[in-house]
């Protein structure tokens, strides 16, 4: 009997025609992500730092953009559909220019822990996220405070800015947590999708990240950069940044990225590992 998979009679060029275009098993997504997390959890941390503060300074342009393209539109119900694709931006930059995001590691790191399941192991996916978290903080902040300066934009941006802010200081702590779960689901799914999505990346990260701010999730790097601008303004405190914001947000994220998206990937692929 013929191996139906057998195709030694094709030529070279529609061999290489079928191989681009075999889709990639869930095994083989998850040891793409399994060896990129080892190789983030080997970095040198001068340049997990330098990188995490990149990515928070310019995840920031997520905050600007939103606040830009919602300054354009009338004040009207199907506004939002528009002015949230801005949202994306920053995450563009980031994602693909391969930036120490917090959000990314719930899921890329998190991948190496298992099989086996360590101390070691554990321990320094706590020192990575802890490091990649602080990075991206400093750079949002660091972002926030450019953004006082009044010569940067126009004053019709600045109001936008100021509406968005203030938007998500007004949300509570238990909201945030509630609404940082979808965020990190969103994220995971974006990273588990990225080693397929090679000839439409840009398309990938665009739409998930959209879909985030059409959503009215949290993201806690995106809104670090929002509520540290609105602490700086003088209309709220450190308070608002850490306790209802910072760790409820972090949490729901963790939450989503980590204890829902990545543990039912390892459930699904986990036979298929023991087989190899």
């Amino acid at each position: 009997m013929a191996n139906e998979n057998d195709i030694s009679s094709f030529s070279y060029r529609e061999k290489m025609a079928v191989e681009e275009h075999e889709k990639l098993s869930p095994r083989l997504v998850y040891e793409i992500i399994r060896r990129n997390g080892l190789e983030e959890l080997v970095r040198p941390k001068a340049s997990l730092i330098f990188s995490g503060i990149a990515a928070g300074i310019l995840i920031t342009f997520s905050f600007v953009f939103k606040a830009v393209f919602t300054a354009y539109l009338p004040d009207a119900s199907w506004a939002p559909i528009i002015s949230n694709l801005g949202y994306s931006v920053g995450f563009i930059i980031v994602i693909l220019g391969h930036m120490q995001l917090f959000t990314e590691n719930t899921i890329t790191t998190v991948v190496p822990l298992f099989n086996p399941l360590t101390l070691k192991k554990v321990l320094s996916v706590i020192e990575l996220w802890t490091i990649v978290l602080c990075s991206n903080l400093v750079g949002t902040t660091l972002a926030a405070l450019f953004l006082q300066n009044g010569n940067v934009f126009d004053p019709i941006f600045v109001t936008e800015l100021n509406n968005i802010a203030q938007h998500v200081v007004s949300t509570g702590a238990w909201e945030n947590v509630w609404r940082g779960i979808p965020s990190g689901v969103l994220i995971a799914s974006l990273v588990w999708m990225l080693p397929t999505s090679k000839n439409y990346a840009f398309l990938l990260v665009m739409f998930i990240t959209y879909l985030i701010a059409l959503g009215d999730f949290t993201h806690v790097v995106v809104g670090s950069a929002e509520v540290a601008y609105w602490v700086m303004q003088g209309n709220a405190d450190l308070y608002d940044y850490f306790i209802r914001f910072l760790f409820p947000t972090g949490l729901g994220n963790i939450i989503g990225g980590t204890f829902i998206f990545t543990m039912l990937i390892y459930v699904q692929v986990l036979e298929e590992i023991k087989r190899k």
